[in-house]
């Protein structure tokens, strides 16, 4: 299990995470999903022990990170942003490379590669030089060299940053073929990536968490205000008075001229209303509740912080050619 509990980085007078708490189960792949420079990235490097906590505390697999590292590190792959790769050697030497500095025994490096290799699709690349490769290809190999020790846990960070549709099709499906044997943290600012390839969501906005759970529960939060739009043959003069008679509905709004928009609360009203409007003569053409997604929600959570302080945005990575830790 990954674990933070009220994990806090200040910079000066810059606080780029402020009490964050949250846990990862074993097998879960939980998506961190905010804006840029809402936190993700610090909290990230926080866990994979290449940068301190100003407060709180950060657990691997039941090891805090600031006091044993090492056995953190033997336990986590991390994958930065950025992977930093060697682009002079090519894919297997790499990982090879790679596999040695993490400890992998010599016997059983080999197969650790080929495994790594085969997980990432990167057996048709393996002979080639990284400096050559595409966009998506360096970052399968990123991938690969936060795999090829065969970690329990694996911290992703902006894992599909900069590709095309179709890598990022590729890299999600690696990412989503990975959890059960492992627990993932994938942070991301792209909503679409989380519902196609998590489990369960935290929301971070200006350094602190605004929500945590899965999409359909999130969603229940705000399906206090559903609404029903409803097309009518025949809605006639005093109709909007007419629909906001129906027991239940808390507002009706003209959105076109033959279309209202009710304000429905909590509870679905969709036959009463489907009942109502064809008793009353309206003639129903299309009646549609509005569903709140993911997107909604995020909105919704991330705008509500919109007048507090700022976190501002997080401090950069040193960039360079070098293996994340």
């Amino acid at each position: 299990m990954i674990e933070v509990h009220g994990l806090t980085k200040i910079y000066g007078a810059l606080t780029a995470v402020r009490d964050v708490s949250f846990s990862a189960a074993d097998g879960e792949v939980l998506g961190f999903l905010g804006p840029n420079g809402a936190g993700k990235t610090t909290t990230m490097r926080i866990l994979a022990g290449s940068l301190g906590a100003t407060k709180g505390t950060a657990t691997v697999a039941g090891y805090e990170v600031h006091k044993h590292p090492k056995e953190v590190k033997r336990r986590l792959g991390y994958m930065p942003e950025f992977p930093p790769l060697y682009l002079s050697m090519d894919v297997r030497g790499y990982l090879n490379f790679a596999a040695k500095i993490k400890g992998v025994p010599g016997a059983k490096r080999t197969a650790a590669v080929d495994r790594a290799l085969e997980l990432c699709g990167l057996g048709a690349a393996r002979k080639r030089v990284i400096g050559q490769l595409s966009k998506g290809y360096r970052q399968r190999v990123g991938l690969a060299q936060a795999l090829v020790h065969e970690p329990k846990y694996l911290i992703l960070d902006e894992p599909t940053s900069g590709l095309d549709p179709a890598q990022i099709s590729d890299v999600r499906d690696v990412i989503k073929s990975l959890g059960g044997e492992h627990t993932v943290l994938l942070s991301t600012h792209i909503l679409h990536e989380v519902t196609m390839t998590c489990d369960r969501v935290v929301i971070i906005d200006r350094g602190q968490i605004v929500a945590q759970d899965t999409e359909q529960k999130l969603a229940e939060r705000v399906e206090s205000e559903r609404h029903v739009t409803v097309q009518l043959a025949r809605p006639g003069e005093g109709c909007v008075d007419q629909l906001g008679r129906i027991d239940g509905v808390l507002g009706v709004q003209a959105v076109g001229d033959d279309r209202y928009r009710l304000d429905t609360g909590p509870n679905d009203l969709r036959e009463i209303i489907a009942r109502e409007v064809v008793d009353g003569g309206f003639g129903l053409i299309e009646l549609r509740e509005e569903v709140a997604t993911l997107e909604d929600i995020y909105l919704r959570l991330v705008g509500a912080g919109a007048a507090g302080p700022a976190a501002g945005p997080e401090p950069s990575a040193p960039t360079g050619e070098g293996v994340a830790p």
